[in-house]
């Protein structure tokens, strides 16, 4: 059997997204290493992947890996964007209704006691609270639309650029 030296890579990824990853380094020349188990963590895990040193076209076969990182970033990015508005949009509101009811709370412990101000602060602060849950869903509902094309033409650039990786193998 001769000898092939290889080059290591780790790579952490999403765990939803690791079996796409692993298909698509394949398109580089880097296969998962059998030698070592994949660790994983909350919400990602690392794959460790080896590929020979002497792999013909490694120039332009890691170029075009470079490409496939930087898209899969964007990605990640804009799936975390889906959800990051909707949070501070709902957060927002939700902080307006705790004041409201901190104001309602200080009604109350008032001598005398201001039982119209308690209902009066109180009402705009319980609604302030259920508002958010639906601020928050309409709003990634409204974000998944807008994104979602533009993920799925990044990943037709992904699949083209594995495309071109394979043909390089």
């Amino acid at each position: 059997m001769p000898f092939v030296g290889y080059e290591y890579k780790e790579v952490t990824v999403p765990k939803e997204q690791a079996s796409m990853y692993i298909d698509c380094y394949e398109n580089f020349g880097w296969e998962p290493d059998e030698n070592i188990v994949a660790t994983e963590g909350h919400n990602y895990i690392t794959v460790r992947m080896k590929r020979d040193r002497k792999i013909i076209n490694k120039m332009e076969l890691t170029r075009l890996q470079n490409h496939f990182e930087a898209c899969a970033k964007e990605i990640d990015a804009m799936e975390k964007s889906k959800t990051s508005a909707a949070t501070v949009y709902a957060l927002v509101v939700a902080v307006i209704g705790t004041a409201f009811l901190a104001g309602s709370t200080f009604a109350v412990t008032h001598e005398p006691p201001l039982i119209w101000l308690c209902i009066l602060l109180a009402i705009p602060g319980f609604i302030g609270w259920i508002l958010s849950y639906f601020i928050y869903n309409r709003i990634v509902r409204r974000s998944i639309q807008k994104i979602q094309p533009l993920i799925e033409a990044k990943k037709e650039e992904i699949y083209e650029i594995c495309e071109k990786g394979n043909s390089l193998l």
